[in-house]
């Protein structure tokens, strides 16, 4: 059983804001690091202990978000290059994929530092659905007939993932708690206006993440079709709203692709 395990920082319990947490020059970034790496050995407790042969973990933060010396040495490690283009080596050979420290996609209320690939995004929409940067791994998943099975992080994250994926087993370690889409914000006001969350105690969250990663692979081995896989179907057409950054006024993107999603993704036009 082989899995592809998707990571990042904002969704990680005990992460608290953006510049302190998750960025090289904040204060407290090595220590969110070794957050989110616990959080992984949890999750890998949980899969290996449900059945899992190979894991294949993705360091998707930008800016990098695991301290590798302290990962489970059953895994393998993927970082790289920069910006990583879809699928992040994900393919066919994979089971399942998983996500830990996921955050929401932009203009999620009642999120914790809910973005998508950065603060400058309002909304960003794969044939008119709404998605984040859960969404699109997702999406290039259910286009390479790879089903997502697992999640943690937020609750506005949590909330997002299971109403896009039937079926998806989800953890909730903390709650946002900014009201509102924050869509009349630049983006500097905006990367600022979700930094609040109440958060469980990291210990109990890696509880919780390691017994639901377990669960959610054994309801995947018992029947795979719990799980749905997204509907993907070409063409594929991409719009994405982005809001006012410094001098660069608002602006809507829009591109399609013929027959391929992930060279879809990939585009920036």
């Amino acid at each position: 059983m082989k899995l592809f395990l998707m990571t990042d920082m904002e969704g990680v319990c005990g992460v608290v804001n953006h510049d302190i947490w998750v960025t090289p020059e904040g204060r407290y970034y090595e220590e969110g690091k070794k957050l989110l790496t616990l959080e992984i050995n949890a999750a890998v407790e949980g899969f290996y202990a449900a059945g899992a042969t190979e894991i294949l973990v993705v360091d998707a933060h930008g800016y990098g978000g695991i301290n590798n010396l302290l990962l489970d040495e059953r895994v393998k490690y993927l970082r790289g290059p920069l910006p990583t283009p879809y699928p992040y080596m994900l393919d066919a050979s994979f089971d399942a994929i998983a996500w830990i420290g996921q955050h929401a996609k932009a203009g999620t209320e009642y999120a914790h530092m809910a973005h998508t690939g950065w603060f400058n995004t309002i909304d960003y929409r794969i044939n008119d659905i709404s998605v984040g940067e859960f969404g699109q791994v997702a999406m290039c998943g259910a286009f390479l007939g790879v089903r997502s099975i697992f999640g943690s992080g937020d609750a506005a994250f949590v909330q997002e993932a299971t109403a896009l994926v039937d079926g998806f087993e989800a953890v909730t370690v903390k709650w946002g708690i900014m009201p509102g889409s924050g869509d009349e914000c630049d983006t500097e006001q905006y990367k600022e206006r979700n930094n609040g969350a109440i958060h469980l105690h990291p210990e109990q969250a890696r509880r919780l993440i390691r017994a639901g990663a377990e669960r959610a692979l054994r309801r995947f081995r018992d029947d795979r079709g719990q799980f749905a896989l997204l509907p993907v179907q070409p063409p594929f057409r991409k719009e994405v709203h982005y809001r006012r950054n410094g001098e660069q006024p608002a602006r809507v993107l829009r591109s399609e692709h013929q027959g391929n999603l992930i060279d879809l993704l990939n585009s920036y036009k």
